[in-house]
């Protein structure tokens, strides 16, 4: 299961994700409003978890925006603030369930299984692009009979290049996914990763490539015959 979270805490934002990780799902962590709108607007997020008080856009006008683009995936709703009408304002934005800080994680837990479920939960999910499948469950990647199992960090670097095929995805933003907005992780861990990874695709036989733009960052090709 796919989570998206918003919340400009980063603490709680790591915390929150490393739950996640704990239960196997697989989070991405924003934390302003206008990046949790871009992420959410792609629609390949199971469930949302998203904080009102957020700098750029507020999680109210983040929910508002994306009911508007027929976004459907389910919003969880996270607030300091417990007063009726605060609640009114976020499920009439287009949340579908509310949350007010501090909350235990089993609770958390517990409402997200029950936004998935109301969605119609996958049990394995795949992206595919050319003659690739990446299995977002068990992290392998296929080719036709053969398959390989990605580490954690090349399925991550993986995942956002199939996400966003033929877009150039900038190292930063590649970095700002996989490592956090915390980390210390610089260009030279994105091109590690990226070299194992054009190892796999070779043993694969895959006619897709890693490219790179000097500079800039990587976007997937595939190669004519």
């Amino acid at each position: 299961m796919r989570i998206l979270i918003v919340e400009d805490e980063v603490r709680l934002a790591e915390a929150l994700g490393q739950i996640m990780e704990e239960q196997r799902y697989l989070p991405d962590l924003t934390y302003n409003g206008p990046d949790g709108l871009e992420y959410a607007l792609t629609g390949q997020y199971d469930v949302i978890i998203l904080d009102v008080m957020l700098p750029g856009m507020d999680g109210l006008e983040v929910a508002r925006r994306l009911r508007e683009a027929h976004i459907s995936t389910p919003i969880l709703m996270l607030t300091a603030r417990d007063e009726v009408p605060d609640k009114v304002a976020g499920l009439d934005h287009g949340a579908d369930d509310y949350m007010t800080k501090p909350f235990a994680s089993e609770e958390l837990l517990a409402r997200i299984r029950a936004l998935a479920r109301r969605q119609g939960e996958v049990q394995a999910e795949v992206l595919s692009y050319a003659d690739l499948i990446l299995n977002l469950s068990t992290r392998c990647l296929q080719r036709g009979e053969r398959e390989v199992r990605l580490g954690f960090k090349e399925f991550e670097v993986l995942r956002i290049l199939i996400a966003y095929p033929k877009m150039v995805v900038p190292k930063e933003e590649i970095i700002l996914k996989v490592w956090g907005a915390e980390s210390s992780a610089e260009d030279n861990n994105v091109e590690v990763y990226v070299s194992f990874l054009r190892k796999k695709l070779q043993f694969l036989g895959s006619a897709v490539t890693i490219r790179t733009v000097r500079k800039v960052g990587y976007y997937l090709e595939v190669e004519s015959p």
